[in-house]
């Protein structure tokens, strides 16, 4: 089993140079943030002048990045070295809480000697 740091993951539905030996099914990582009153203060302020507030798009960055660690650490589990048409999704739970999600497909790769082909999942 690969460790979770080790999970190669790629938003193509293959890796190049690489070959598909086992599909292990779908994966994903769940990250629900609460943006405190301090943010929703700041960014009150900063949202009189416009712009872009960076305390939110430090907090989506991190859970994104959070997120991912755990869909790794889901496929590592399965016994996968990576994680193939991996996405995000993100929506809001009520008014101050953010929920991050990462996604993909567990696989079990492998060097290959010739040039690389999509995998189309049917």
């Amino acid at each position: 089993m690969a460790d979770a740091e080790q999970i190669v993951v790629v938003s193509t539905p293959f890796v190049p140079g690489y070959r598909i030996v086992k599909v292990l099914g779908m994966v994903w990582g769940t990250v629900v943030r609460s943006r405190g009153i301090g943010y929703q203060v700041v960014a009150g302020l900063r949202s009189l002048a416009g712009g872009e507030i960076n305390e939110f798009t430090d907090m989506l960055n991190n859970a994104r990045q959070h997120a991912v660690e755990r869909m790794r650490a889901e496929a590592a589990s399965l016994g996968a070295n990576a994680v193939i048409a991996a996405a995000f999704d993100s929506s809001e739970l009520g008014q101050s809480l953010s929920e991050v999600l990462a996604y993909g497909t567990a696989v079990v790769i492998e060097p290959e000697g010739g040039s690389s082909q999509p995998v189309y999942l049917t």
